[in-house]
């Protein structure tokens, strides 16, 4: 099983896409839809993509995209991709 170089931690995953989104963190609450509610597009989607694949090293396909919809989602994604790696 390979180990992990970075543990999944919720207010580490919360505070990289507040970064990104250019928000405060306190923003970025478990169920806030990041399209719906705060103003992501199609560009920042992939760049948080990008940003966690590097971040945790795993890979997403652009096909998991709508699946990065809130911090729960997100969460839930990489735990399932960390999972598996």
């Amino acid at each position: 099983m390979a180990q992990q170089s970075l543990a999944l931690d919720l207010e580490d995953l919360r505070e990289t896409i507040a970064n990104i989104l250019d928000i405060d963190t306190a923003e970025v609450t478990d169920d806030a839809d990041f399209v719906e509610d705060l103003d992501m597009d199609s560009l920042l989607a992939l760049e948080i993509l990008v940003s966690l694949e590097r971040r945790y090293q795993v890979k997403i396909g652009e096909e998991h995209m709508k699946e990065v919809r809130s911090l729960r989602s997100t969460h839930s994604l990489l735990a399932n991709k960390l999972e598996s790696a």
